[in-house]
């Protein structure tokens, strides 16, 4: 969030939700949930980018790509304890609600 933008994100996997499938997604919201703005947006351009997707799929462990100044013992502790629950929520929202096809990708602007 800012004075000019906030962003938010909806997961709309195309696949079964398992852990071993959903470290992005719950990296992403760890983070939102634990870090400030600063590092949050650092740490998610990290975490966008293919290697490092190829690299978690591979089994490298997600608390290799936190950046410094991220307060990592809370972010390990959410993304440890994040359910999936949360993300079959969004995945039901996404489907139900908006009508999107599972996968399919959006954009929704709300302007203040």
């Amino acid at each position: 969030t800012s004075s000019h933008a906030r962003i938010g994100i909806l997961n709309n996997p195309s696949s079964k939700i398992k852990e071993d499938n959903t470290a992005i997604a719950r990296g992403i919201l760890a983070a939102f949930l634990t870090q400030n703005n600063r590092n949050l947006k650092s740490f998610l351009s990290k975490l966008s980018k293919e290697e490092t997707a190829k690299s978690l799929a591979a089994g490298t462990k997600i608390v290799k790509f936190l950046i410094p100044g991220m307060d990592g013992d809370t972010f390990e502790k959410k993304y440890n304890t994040l359910g999936l629950d949360l993300i079959k929520t969004q995945q039901m929202f996404c489907q139900e609600v908006l009508k999107l096809l599972p996968g399919q990708m959006a954009v929704i602007s709300n302007g203040r």
